[in-house]
C-alpha cells in the first residue's frame, strides 16, 4: 500500500495557499448537487457541519447526545492557542508551528502543523464574529496567557470554560444552517458502521439510540468528526459516551490507523479516591500560569500543606525545568508527578498526588482577580473534593486525557479509503507524539472551519457524479451485520456486568500502556487483553432489548471495539523501540529520565490496516520528513 500524503511542494510557508489554488473548484450552483454526512457535532463536526452548508452542499451532522451543545468540547476549559502576538513577546505563525513540532517529540508532518499555526488567528476573529466571550484586558483588547511548552503569552480564553463558549459559537452557526434547511440534524444516533462502495465510502449505518432502530444514510462524502479514545483506560477524563467505535469501524472498513499508542496523560486532574468513581475530572492547565505544584521534601509528610515550611517543600518542575517552570509540556509534567510519588513524596490518603498552590498568586494579585481567571474552575474542585482551594492547596494527579492517534490523513485530511475525510482528535495529523495545551480546540475549528470546505470539494469535483443510495447491496450488508452484532450481544445473558469488564481492561491498559511503557508489559497486555475479550463474548449481560433506550447496550457496543482497540495500542507501542512524548518506554530514555528518541529507526507514522479477525495487523510507514526544523533531543530547561 503506497501511503500518499498530498502535501504540496514549494517553502513551507507557501504551501497552503498554493494548494488551495491548485485544488478543484465546485461551482455555487453545482454544490446543491453533492450530500456530505458529519458523524460528530463537536467543534470540529459542528464547524465542519456549518461550514459545508453555508457553501451549499446538503449536509447530515450525527450525534449520539441530544444535543451538539453537549459534546465533549466542552470539557476543554483553559484555551484555545492562535498567533496573534497580542503581548508583543515575540510570538509568531512560525514560533506556534516550532513550538508544536517539538511538543509533540517531533512525530508529526511538518506541513499539516504548520498550516494548522497559519489559520490559528483567523479562528479567533471567527469566534468573536459568533459572539465568543473571550477574556479581555481592561481596555478591551483580547486576554491572553500561557500555557505549557511555551514561553509566550498565546492562549486566548473565556475564564475557566473557554470550549462551552467555542463550542456555543459553533452551535449558532450550525443551528442557523439547521434552521435554513441546509443541515439536517440527528440526535441520539450512533455510527455503529461505514459503508464503503467501490472503495469509496458512501455512507453509514447507525442506531436510534430512542427507538432502537437500525438505519442506513447515503452520501457523496463521509467526515468522522467523534473525538478521541482515552476511555479505553476506563478511567479518564473524558465525558463517559466518548468511544472509539467510529474511526474502529472505519479501521476495519479499510482505513489505516495511525499511532494509536500516542496517548496523553494531562497532569491536573483530581486524584482518584475509590474504585466506585466511573471518570476523572480535569483541572485545566491554565490553573499553571498561577499555580504551583510542588511535594514536601521529606517522604509521607502528612502535615497540613499551609503548615509546611517554603524550605521543606519541593517545587520540582521550576527545579528540573527553571526555563518553563511549572508550564512544562504535559507528558514531561505528568512524568515528573510519577516519578514524585512513586519516591514516596505524594500527598493525600493514597500517596497518588502533588500539590497545586495559589498562595503566591493569592499574595500577589489578590484573591478576587484569581476568582475571575478561574472562579468556576475552583468552584468545581470544592464541590468535588470538600476541600477550598483558596484555603488549601489543590491535590492533583496525571491521568489519560487525550490522544494523538487516530485515523490515518493526508494533507486534505482524507483517510486512505476515498471520500471518508477525518477531522479534529479522530485523525492523527498535528501533534505528534505529545499534544500542547490549548491546541485541541485549535485544531478542531481549524480542521472545520478552514481546512475540511476547501479540500472536501476536490474530492466531490474528482469523483461526486458516481451515486450510490441506500438500496445498495453494501448498505444492506452493514445494516444486516449491525444488527447480528447487536443481537448477539443482548443474547449472551452471562453474569458481568459491562462496566467490571471495562474496568478490568482499563486497569491492564493504565498498569502496562499508560504513563510508563516496557517490552515484560505489553506483553503481559497482550496476553491479558484477548483474555478479558473472551470473558466478555462468553459472560457479559447486557440488560433490555434493542427496540429502545438501552444504555447498557450502547456501553457494550463500544467496549466490544475497545477489546479489539487495546490490542492495537498495545501492539503499536510494543513495536515503536523508542520513547518519544507521551509514549515513554521505560527501556529508553536519557541518564536525565527523559524521553530518548531514535530517529533512525522510528522517524515514521505508523500505519496500520485492518487484516480481518484473528489476523495480525499490517504496519505501514510514512516517512516523516523535517526541512525547516532541525531535529533535537527535547530540553526545556
Amino acid at each position: 500500500m503506497k501511503l500518499e500524503s498530498k502535501v504540496p511542494s514549494g517553502p513551507l510557508a507557501d504551501k497552503w495557499d498554493k494548494h488551495i489554488f491548485d485544488l478543484k473548484l465546485i461551482n455555487p450552483a453545482n454544490k446543491r448537487k453533492y450530500s456530505v454526512i458529519v458523524v460528530g457535532s463537536g467543534l470540529a463536526g459542528a464547524s465542519a457541519a456549518a461550514s459545508l452548508a453555508e457553501l451549499g452542499y446538503n449536509v447530515s451532522c450525527f450525534c449520539y447526545q441530544d444535543s451538539p451543545r453537549r459534546a465533549h468540547s466542552i470539557a476543554a476549559q483553559g484555551g484555545i492557542n492562535a498567533a496573534k502576538n497580542y503581548q508583543n513577546d515575540g510570538d509568531s505563525v512560525y514560533r506556534l508551528f516550532y513550538d508544536t513540532i517539538k511538543g509533540g517529540d517531533f512525530r508529526s508532518r511538518e506541513a499539516n502543523v504548520y498550516r494548522l499555526a497559519q489559520v490559528s488567528a483567523a479562528i479567533i476573529d471567527q469566534c468573536v464574529a459568533q459572539g465568543v466571550p473571550f477574556g479581555r484586558e481592561y481596555g478591551g483588547l483580547l486576554a491572553n496567557r500561557s500555557f505549557g511548552g511555551a514561553q509566550v503569552s498565546r492562549t486566548f480564553y473565556a475564564r475557566g470554560q473557554t470550549g462551552q463558549q467555542l463550542l456555543l459559537g459553533a452551535y449558532s452557526a450550525l443551528s442557523r444552517q439547521i434552521g435554513l434547511g441546509t443541515v439536517k440534524m440527528y440526535n441520539r444516533s450512533e455510527m455503529l458502521d461505514l459503508v464503503v462502495v467501490d472503495g469509496h465510502a458512501k455512507g453509514i449505518v447507525v442506531r436510534d439510540m430512542i427507538s432502537g432502530k437500525i438505519s442506513s444514510y447515503a452520501a457523496d462524502a463521509v467526515i468522522l468528526a467523534t473525538g478521541g479514545y482515552a476511555n479505553v483506560f476506563y478511567l479518564s477524563t473524558n465525558a463517559k459516551g466518548c468511544n472509539v467505535t467510529a474511526i474502529y469501524r472505519a479501521h476495519k472498513k479499510g482505513a489505516l490507523f495511525a499511532n494509536p499508542c500516542y496517548t496523553q496523560i494531562h497532569p491536573t486532574c483530581i486524584p482518584v479516591t475509590g474504585d466506585y468513581q466511573s471518570k476523572l475530572t480535569l483541572m485545566s492547565e491554565s490553573l499553571r500560569n498561577d499555580g504551583r505544584i510542588w511535594v514536601p521534601k521529606t517522604k509521607g509528610d502528612k502535615r497540613n500543606p499551609n503548615s509546611i515550611p517554603e524550605n521543606e517543600r519541593d517545587y520540582y518542575l521550576e527545579r528540573k525545568y527553571p526555563a518553563y517552570g511549572n508550564l512544562a509540556p504535559r507528558d514531561i509534567s505528568s512524568r515528573s508527578a510519577k516519578e514524585a510519588c512513586d519516591a514516596g513524596y505524594g500527598v493525600g490518603e493514597t500517596g497518588k498526588g502533588v500539590y497545586l498552590d495559589f498562595t503566591d498568586a493569592f499574595n500577589r494579585v489578590g484573591k478576587a482577580v484569581i476568582a475571575e481567571r478561574y472562579g468556576n474552575l475552583f468552584e468545581m474542585y470544592e464541590r468535588i473534593t470538600g476541600e477550598d482551594p483558596y484555603s488549601v492547596p489543590m491535590r492533583i494527579y496525571p491521568a489519560p486525557h487525550y490522544t494523538m492517534g487516530g485515523l490515518w490523513v493526508d494533507y486534505n485530511l482524507m483517510s486512505n479509503v476515498p471520500g471518508l475525510h477525518v477531522l479534529g482528535e479522530a485523525n492523527f495529523s498535528d501533534h505528534g507524539a505529545n499534544r500542547l495545551g490549548a491546541s485541541a480546540l485549535m485544531q478542531g475549528l481549524a480542521d472545520g472551519y478552514f481546512v475540511i470546505p476547501y479540500t472536501i470539494g476536490d474530492y466531490l469535483a474528482n469523483h461526486g457524479k458516481v451515486k450510490v443510495n441506500t438500496d445498495h447491496a453494501e448498505f444492506r450488508k452493514a445494516e444486516a451485520e449491525a444488527v447480528d452484532r447487536t443481537k448477539k450481544m443482548l443474547s449472551i445473558k452471562g453474569k458481568r456486568s459491562v462496566d467490571s469488564i471495562h474496568k478490568e481492561l482499563g486497569h491492564v491498559m493504565w498498569e502496562y500502556c499508560g504513563m510508563g511503557r516496557n517490552e515484560a508489559g505489553l506483553k503481559t497486555a497482550l496476553k491479558r487483553i484477548p483474555e478479558i475479550r473472551d470473558e466478555f463474548w462468553k459472560n457479559v449481560t447486557v440488560l433490555g432489548s434493542g427496540e429502545e433506550i438501552n444504555h447498557s447496550l450502547e456501553k457494550a457496543g463500544r467496549l466490544a471495539d475497545f477489546l479489539e482497540f487495546a490490542e492495537l495500542m498495545c501492539t503499536d507501542a510494543l513495536n515503536r523501540n523508542e520513547s518519544c512524548g507521551g509514549h515513554f518506554r521505560e527501556e529508553y530514555q536519557t541518564p536525565e529520565g527523559e524521553a530518548q528518541r531514535n530517529d533512525q529507526d522510528y522517524c515514521f507514522v505508523s500505519c496500520w490496516e485492518y487484516k480481518g479477525p484473528g489476523a495480525a495487523p499490517e504496519l505501514h510507514k510514512e516517512p516523516l520528513t523535517f526541512e525547516s526544523i532541525h531535529l533535537a533531543q527535547r530540553s526545556y530547561k
